[in-house]
């Protein structure tokens, strides 16, 4: 199996770059700089990047940075995906050097969701400076945050993460999304890479048209979550889900609309867990409080 270090970065696409400039500054409180190719690059620590913002013809979810530790690791990483018959293909010089790595190995979950693995990721080590006045984002070893993807397929996702990437399973919920109690339940399996993040990834079964559920990252207080929930109202951005905790990362979040049609979750209180002492659940509940999902995704659905 790969070792993943960490959710490195995340690359989505915009119909309207200055959207997500206007949005990241002034709602979230990301630094924004100007990319390769007419892109953004979104900073929130001592890395160029961690979000980065492409052209695209419409509004989407594009790919995860899943980071591998070096050269050595990249390699048996290609290996891996040669033996269980996974297609990738190398990443281009030109896209190296957007993405700020080394190498680049790209590839397709059986969802269609694209992944990148890398090594050797560029630092500038420049002080991140939020314009909101954002103190700073929890980063570092445990990576930019976590991603929800859809998984239709979601067995044959699953297995492809469990036994390819080497993800482990943290917690699942069974769930239905509407008051039919004709619904089918859907799985949500929350998983794990080599970091102590409660979950870097989250396989949602069903189909999400912008590519992605939610992106989620962590400030370091829940005064500064307060204070983009003001951002958010000042600035006319959409809510998607109201304050809330979960009931099994523990985190206190609100989700807000993104230029790139999917959530984002901006939360405070993430757990930290010991791999080794954990044991798998089921939770029968989202959260323990709030969280009201109807005022965004129920009234979008």
């Amino acid at each position: 199996m790969i070792r993943i270090e960490q959710l490195a970065y995340v690359v989505a696409a915009s119909t309207d770059i200055e959207s997500w400039r206007r949005f990241a500054e002034d709602v979230v409180g990301l630094c924004a700089r100007d990319a390769p190719d007419g892109g953004l690059y979104l900073k929130l620590d001592e890395r160029r990047y961690r979000l980065l913002i492409v052209r695209g013809e419409r509004n989407h979810y594009v790919a995860s940075g899943w980071q591998l530790a070096d050269e050595a690791a990249f390699t048996a990483a290609a290996r891996v995906l040669e033996e269980k018959g996974v297609p990738f293909a190398y990443g281009a010089a030109q896209l190296c050097a957007q993405r700020g790595v080394q190498a680049l190995l790209l590839l397709q979950d059986p969802a269609g969701n694209c992944h990148e693995l890398f090594w050797g990721h560029a630092a500038d080590f420049g002080r991140f400076v939020s314009p909101a006045g954002v103190p700073a984002f929890v980063t570092g070893s445990l990576g930019v945050g976590h991603t929800v993807l859809p998984a239709p397929n979601f067995d044959a996702c699953w297995t492809f993460y469990r036994d390819v990437l080497g993800f482990g399973l943290a917690d699942f919920y069974r769930h239905r999304y509407t008051q039919d109690p004709q619904e089918p339940l859907k799985r949500i399996y929350f998983t794990h890479c080599a970091n102590a993040r409660h979950h870097s990834l989250a396989l949602y079964e069903g189909e999400v048209p912008s590519g992605c559920v939610h992106l989620m990252l962590e400030l370091t207080s829940m005064d500064e979550v307060g204070r983009a929930y003001d951002r958010m109202l000042r600035h006319g951005a959409r809510l998607m889900a109201t304050l809330g905790r979960h009931v099994n990362d523990q985190v206190i979040s609100f989700y807000v609309a993104t230029p790139s049609d999917f959530a984002l979750e901006i939360g405070y209180g993430g757990a930290l867990i010991d791999w080794e002492r954990h044991s798998v659940f089921e939770a029968e509940a989202v959260s323990q409080w709030g969280h009201d999902f109807s005022v965004g995704f129920g009234a979008s659905a």
